[in-house]
C-alpha cells in the first residue's frame, strides 16, 4: 500500500518523469520489435463512430483532440466516420457535449465562391492516410494539399503542404459541429500571421449552460487578406507566398484569450513539428508501455493496445497550463484557479467527463492499479466541482453539471481510490461530499439531465418506501426514471458509501447506508424470479416480460438488470432459491446470449433482427458487463473463467473499422473492460470493500507484466504467467502468487501491489465443460 502524502504535482503526474518505463514489447525472436504506439489501430469501430470516440492528434486526456471530421451533424454518427469519403474540416475539440474551432486548408483557385459557402469539403483516400496516437496525415484531393496534424495538451499543430500559389485557410466559427451549435464566433488579427478569437458552444439538452472556447492562431507565414464573404461565421485567411509547407498552431482555453496565449507559449514555443510528433509518441508509449505482453497473435496484441489506448481516451482537461479553469456550477460564470505547486504547476487537472456510470467495473480497477496518479487527479477534480458548486458531478461538461445518467456514480470511483491507498485528496471533504450526494437534495435525487428539479430520481421514495416506484407518481422530470434500475444502483452505491463510513469510523452512518443497501430486495419478484417494476402502492407491473428492453430499466432489460447486485450476490442468490439455481439461471442466459454474440448490436441491427434487443446478457453496454464474474462469487469459478474468455474473444476481438465494441464504448469504459478481461483481473465491487480483492481469470496472453507507479505502490512489477495456455484454455488448474497457492482464485490489492509473480497453470482444453451442473 502507498503511504499517505500530499497531492502529487501535475508535472510529475502526467509527464511521468519519475519513472520512464520500458516500452518494448516482449515479442518472439522472429518478430520485429515494436512499441505499443506502433500497434494501436485508431480506426477501430470508426464506421460506427460518435463525436468523442475517434482520436488521433491528441495527448492523453488532452484539451485538444484534433482530428478530421467527415460528419458534423449531432453527437451520434459524427466526427470521423470511416465510410464517409470526404473531409468537412479539422476541429480541435471532440468531447462529450463539446466541440470547437474547425479549420480547413484550401486552394482559392479551385473554388466557386457562389457554391463554396455550402460545399467546401474534400474527398480523401484511406490508402494515403497515416494515423497513430498523436499523429494524423492525409491528402485533400480537391485542393491537392497534404495535411499533417499533431498536438500538445492544449495546442493543435498543423502542417500543410500546398501545391498552389493560392493557399488559404478557412476558419469556421458557426453552425452545427457535432453535439453543439457553434455561435457568437469572432476572429481578430493581432499580427501578420497571428489571430485570436472566441466562440460559444450553445446550451444543449444535456449541457444546460453555454460554454465559451477561446483560441490563439499563429502561422509561420503571413496572411495578406482576411475575408468574410458570406457573413455567416466562415472566414478565409489568404496566405502570402507560394507553394510549400505552412505550419499553424492553434491554442485553446476555456477561460480567456490571454490564457490561450499562455498555453501556446508554455507548451509550444518552437516550430519543430517532428519533435512534437515524437514527444506525443513518447508520452503515449510511457502510458501504454506500463503493461507489456507476450504471446497471442499479432492481431490480439494490436487489439490489446488499441483497447488500452481507448481506456485513456474521451475525458478531457479543461484547465489551462497555469491552473485557470471555467466554473459553470453556479448561477454566474466564474474563472477559478486550481491549487498550484511551488513551481506554479497545477497540483491536479480539471476535467470534462461523461458519466462514471459503469466505471466501477472498468476504469475503477484499471486506472487505480496501473495509473493511480490519473485516478487521484480525477478524484481531486470531482471534489473541486463540489467546492465550487456543492455537488460531486456525474459527468461535467465545460464546468457545467449535466446530470447525465443516474445515481451517484462517482461514489464508487472515489471510495475505490481511498480503499486502495490513493489518498492525495481531502478525505474528510470527500466523505462529506459523497454523503450529501446520497441524501435529499444531492445528485442521487436527480434523474438524467434533470437540471431544475430533484424529483425524477425518486430518492424520497427510495428512503421512505425502500424502492423507487415505476412510474413515478409525481410525473416526468428527467430521463432514465426507471424505478428498478434506480433502486439497484442506489443500493450498490449506498453499500460503497457504507464501506467508506466504516473505514473512517463513522459507525452510525455505516449502519444507515448498509440498511439502505438491502433495498434491492424490494424490487425482486419471487413469483417470476426477476427484478420487476413496482408502482407506488406496491403493485407489480403487468404484463411483464423480463426480456423487453426499457420498461423500467435504464439501457437494459429486466433479465440483464436483475444481476446488478454486486455487493450482495449471496443475498440475491437466496432470493432465487439458492446458489445452484442462481448459477443455472445465469448460465442459461449466457448460453442464449452466446447465440447473438453477447451484444445487442447497433440500433440498425436491432431493427433488422429484433431478437438482439431481447438479449439476456449485453456486453455492448454497461448494465450487465459484470455478469461473467458472478459465477465465481456463487462457488463456480470455472464458469467465470469460461464465460469471461468467451466474451473477450467474441466481443472485444478483431481490427476493423466495421466493429470493435459492438455497442457504446463511452469514453474508455469498454476499452478498460476489454483490457481487464484479457489480463485476467476483475473487481466485482470496483474495489470499494475494506480489503479490495481481485478475481483471477485466465489471460489471453502467456505473460503480462504491469509496471507500478512507485509514488503510490512500492512493489516490484506484477508478472502474470500462464502455463499450458495453448489454445487459450479458459480453465485455471492452480494459481499461486510468489509461490503461495491461492485457494479461491482471488488476490488482495495489498498483496498484489507489493509486486511479484502470479503463476497460473491452465488446464488443457476441454478439461471441463461449461454446464451449470
Amino acid at each position: 500500500m502507498n503511504k499517505l502524502g500530499p497531492i502529487k504535482p501535475f508535472f510529475s503526474i502526467f509527464l511521468i518523469v519519475p519513472f520512464l518505463v520500458s516500452v518494448q514489447l516482449m515479442r518472439g525472436q522472429n518478430s520485429k520489435e515494436k512499441t505499443p504506439v506502433d500497434l494501436v489501430y485508431p480506426q477501430l469501430d470508426t464506421e460506427n463512430s460518435r463525436w468523442f470516440f475517434f482520436s488521433s492528434a491528441c495527448r492523453p486526456f488532452g484539451m485538444v483532440n484534433l482530428s478530421p471530421d467527415t460528419e458534423t451533424d449531432g453527437a451520434w454518427g459524427s466526427g470521423y466516420r470511416y465510410k464517409v469519403d470526404s473531409i468537412r474540416g479539422f476541429s480541435h475539440i471532440h468531447a462529450w457535449q463539446l466541440s470547437g474551432l474547425s479549420v480547413m486548408p484550401i486552394d482559392l483557385g479551385k473554388i466557386d465562391m457562389e457554391t463554396f459557402q455550402y460545399d467546401y469539403s474534400s474527398s480523401f483516400d484511406h490508402a494515403k492516410e497515416e494515423v497513430s496516437p498523436g499523429y494524423h496525415k492525409l491528402h485533400l484531393d480537391r485542393y491537392d494539399i497534404d495535411v499533417e496534424l499533431t498536438s500538445t495538451k492544449r495546442v493543435g499543430f498543423h502542417q500543410y503542404d500546398f501545391n498552389t500559389e493560392n493557399g488559404a485557410v478557412l476558419i469556421n466559427l458557426s453552425g452545427q459541429l457535432g453535439p453543439s451549435k457553434i455561435e457568437d464566433g469572432s476572429l481578430e488579427q493581432v499580427g501578420p500571421g497571428i489571430f485570436e478569437g472566441e466562440l460559444t458552444n450553445a446550451p444543449t439538452m444535456r449541457r444546460p449552460k453555454a460554454t465559451k472556447v477561446f483560441f490563439r492562431i499563429v502561422l509561420d507565414r503571413d496572411v495578406d487578406e482576411v475575408s468574410n464573404p458570406w457573413d455567416d461565421g466562415k472566414l478565409i485567411l489568404r496566405l502570402k507566398g507560394g507553394t510549400g509547407k505552412v505550419k499553424m498552431k492553434v491554442a485553446l482555453s476555456y477561460t480567456s484569450r490571454e490564457n490561450a496565449k499562455f498555453n501556446l507559449e508554455h507548451e509550444l514555443p518552437h516550430w519543430d513539428f517532428g519533435q512534437i510528433v515524437q514527444d506525443s509518441r513518447s508520452e503515449w508509449n510511457q502510458l501504454l508501455g506500463r503493461i507489456k505482453i507476450k504471446g497471442g497473435s499479432e492481431e490480439e496484441q494490436r487489439r490489446f493496445y488499441t483497447d488500452l489506448w481507448h481506456a485513456l481516451q474521451g475525458r478531457r482537461i479543461i484547465n489551462d497550463a497555469n491552473g485557470y479553469y471555467p466554473d459553470n456550477t453556479a448561477d454566474t460564470f466564474k474563472i477559478e484557479q486550481l491549487p498550484l505547486s511551488e513551481s506554479g504547476e497545477p497540483l491536479f487537472n480539471h476535467f470534462n467527463s461523461d458519466s462514471f456510470w459503469g466505471a466501477q467495473w472498468t476504469i475503477n480497477t484499471l486506472w487505480q492499479l496501473v495509473y493511480p496518479e490519473i485516478a487521484e487527479s480525477f478524484v481531486n477534480s470531482l471534489l473541486q466541482y463540489y467546492k465550487d458548486g456543492g455537488m460531486v458531478p456525474r459527468g461535467p461538461a465545460g464546468g457545467n453539471y449535466t446530470y447525465v445518467m443516474t445515481g451517484a456514480s462517482s461514489s464508487p470511483f472515489i471510495v475505490g481510490a481511498y480503499q486502495k491507498g490513493i489518498r492525495g485528496f481531502d478525505v474528510d471533504m470527500a466523505y462529506e461530499a459523497l454523503k450529501k450526494n446520497h441524501m435529499p437534495g444531492g445528485i442521487m435525487a436527480k434523474a438524467g439531465y434533470e437540471h431544475a428539479t430533484s424529483l425524477g430520481g425518486g430518492l424520497g421514495h427510495y428512503i421512505e418506501e425502500g424502492y423507487v416506484p415505476f412510474p413515478l407518481p409525481e410525473g416526468q422530470f428527467g430521463y432514465h426514471q426507471n424505478g428498478p434500475s434506480l433502486t439497484l444502483e442506489y443500493a450498490y452505491q449506498d453499500w460503497c458509501l457504507a464501506q467508506f463510513a466504516k473505514a473512517l469510523g463513522k459507525k452510525e452512518d455505516y449502519g444507515y447506508f448498509m440498511a439502505r443497501s438491502k433495498n434491492y430486495k424490494n424490487v425482486f419478484d419471487p413469483t417470476t424470479g426477476w427484478v420487476r417494476p413496482k408502482n407506488k402502492i406496491g403493485e407489480w407491473l403487468e404484463p411483464y416480460d423480463p426480456f423487453t428492453h426499457g420498461s423500467g430499466f435504464s439501457e437494459a432489460n429486466g433479465a440483464q438488470n436483475t444481476w446488478f447486485v454486486p455487493h450482495d450476490l449471496e443475498g440475491l442468490s437466496e432470493l432465487m432459491g439458492g446458489k445452484a439455481k442462481a448459477v443455472a439461471k445465469l448460465n442459461q442466459q449466457f448460453e442464449e446470449a452466446k447465440k447473438l454474440g453477447f451484444t445487442s448490436g447497433t440500433s440498425h441491427a436491432q431493427e433488422l433482427h429484433p431478437e438482439y434487443s431481447r438479449i439476456p446478457i449485453n456486453y455492448g453496454n454497461q448494465p450487465s458487463i459484470q455478469t461473467a464474474f458472478i459465477f465465481q462469487h456463487l462457488g463456480r469459478p470455472d464458469l467465470t473463467q469460461y464465460w469471461a474468455k468467451e466474451v473477450a474473444n467474441t466481443v472485444y476481438e478483431g481490427l476493423t473499422p466495421a466493429r470493435g465494441y459492438n455497442g457504446d464504448e463511452d469514453q474508455g469504459l469498454m476499452g478498460s473492460l476489454a483490457v481487464l478481461m484479457k489480463i485476467g483481473l476483475f473487481q466485482m465491487t470496483g474495489g470499494t470493500e475494506m480489503e479490495p480483492m481481485y478475481q483471477i481469470t485466465g489471460p489471453i496472453f502467456d505473460r503480462i507484466e504491469i509496471e507500478l507507479n512507485p509514488d503510490y505502490y512500492e512493489g516490484k512489477p506484477i508478472v502474470i504467467q500462464a502455463e499450458n495456455n495453448e489454445g487459450q484454455s479458459p480453465y485455471i488448474k492452480t494459481a499461486s502468487f510468489n509461490g503461495k497457492k491461492l485457494k479461491d482464485f482471488t488476490l488482495s490489492h495489498e498483496l498484489l501491489v507489493r509486486g511479484g509473480t502470479l503463476q497460473l497453470k491452465m488446464s488443457p482444453p476441454n478439461h471441463k465443460d461449461h454446464s451449470s451442473n
